[in-house]
């Protein structure tokens, strides 16, 4: 028997209340599924990003001092304390800074190419650092030079930030020289003249936002220490299998040195693994949620799609038994419910993506989000089709065995 389209439209309109009911909840899962994916893949994408860093052999100490002491004290406290963790079995490097990458807060400042230039270039993260942040770190310089020790000064936080030299990532020379050769260029920060001795490949600031995402590689380092009341930061590189021995090392050689410090419990002292795991944890969290609501909303929508379709079954036991009597086999009844089945599915799909398209736009609008990627939207319409065609299924072979009889039986 072929199969004409005409008397399935003729019965979707007799019954349009459920088909009109499914083909929204076909289309609102679709825009919320396509949206949903693309945030997933972004949030895990994130995880993932590289710093930089040596990041396996890296930990970091926060240090706060108790008491009041002069900035000149601090620094000389700090100087102290670096030498005892360079002495740790273990230990390769240590380097003092104001902040570290995945952080989460520091000092970011604009960026300006041109004395008296109005607004800033670009924005950037700034590291303070010391003749052993680049080697501490497991940085990459990939052109020009390292700091000398004879360029590394001390400043309070309230100290105006005038260094003579920087060093600065690849991703801020390409946005401030587009490629043309950054290394004994000048430019302005905090209004202030610095010759770029050196480019790192990478380094990540310490936002891991959203806001941020376009930054995140921008940085500059000065050589500065930053001596501040509320302490400071030890970032430490061991020789590879000696991180957990030198971080458990490590608090008690600081204390036994001089006892006046506190290590806050909970961030006193992290393995970069740790830095990474707190930095991205609301990614992992959205991704899950949204996750949970995708399989959450892919199951309502196929027991909506396999109730409606028992009810229009089990409506029309009689109309299937003409059918059959007719001459129409247990095949052709199937494929029956399965193209009404497309038909609605297929309507709700078209409106789903004008939905997700639309869905995207605010999220763009409103929280900054990239444009939606046709790869989702197809995806999303492939998972959409297969779903409502399986859960169809089910119903449609209950109806192929209704038997020819029921076209004899009262209505």
């Amino acid at each position: 028997m072929d199969m004409q389209v005409g008397p399935i439209l003729s019965a979707l309109r007799r019954h349009k209340a459920g088909a009109v009911l499914i083909a929204l909840q076909v289309a609102l899962t679709l825009a919320i599924l396509c949206n949903a994916l693309f945030i997933v893949h972004q949030r895990l994408s994130h995880l993932s990003e590289p710093t930089g860093l040596d990041e396996a052999n890296i930990f970091v100490i926060q240090n706060e001092w108790a008491g009041k002491a002069s900035y000149a004290q601090l620094d000389a406290e700090a100087r102290a304390d670096l030498e005892v963790l360079r002495r740790l079995p273990g230990v390769a490097d240590v380097t003092t800074s104001n902040s570290y990458p995945l952080r989460g807060a520091g000092w970011d400042d604009g960026i300006r190419l041109r004395p008296g230039q109005l607004t800033d270039t670009t924005g950037a993260t700034v590291y303070f650092a010391d003749e052993h942040f680049v080697r501490t770190l497991g940085l990459k310089l990939v052109a020009g030079r390292d700091f000398r020790a004879g360029e590394i000064g001390v400043m309070a936080a309230q100290d105006r930030l005038d260094p003579a030299q920087v060093i600065i990532t690849r991703a801020l020379a390409d946005t401030l020289f587009h490629g043309d050769g950054a290394v004994g260029r000048t430019l302005y920060l905090a209004g202030n003249p610095a010759t770029i001795v050196g480019v790192v490949e990478r380094l990540q600031a310490q936002s891991v936002a959203r806001w941020a995402a376009d930054f995140a590689h921008r940085v500059v380092i000065v050589p500065r220490r930053l001596t501040s009341t509320l302490g400071t930061y030890y970032i430490v590189r061991t020789h590879p299998g000696q991180l957990a021995a030198a971080m458990r090392a490590a608090p008690a050689a600081l204390v036994a040195r001089n006892p006046r410090r506190m290590f806050d419990p909970r961030m006193g002292v992290l393995s970069f693994a740790q830095v990474r795991e707190r930095a991205y944890e609301s990614d992992r969290g959205m991704a899950t949620l949204m996750g949970v609501i995708s399989a959450v909303l892919l199951a309502i929508t196929a027991a909506g799609i396999v109730g409606v379709t028992s009810f229009r079954v089990g409506q029309r036991r009689r109309q299937i038994g003409v059918r059959r009597a007719l001459g129409a086999t247990r095949r052709d009844i199937v494929r029956y419910f399965l193209v009404e089945n497309l038909l609605v599915s297929g309507g709700g799909i078209l409106l789903g993506v004008l939905l997700a398209l639309a869905m995207n736009l605010w999220l763009i609008l409103r929280f900054g989000m990239q444009g939606l990627s046709p790869t989702y939207l197809a995806a999303g319409v492939a998972v959409l089709l297969l779903l409502g065609q399986a859960a169809a299924l089910a119903p449609a072979l209950r109806a192929s065995r209704v038997p020819p009889v029921e076209a004899t039986r009262a209505g």
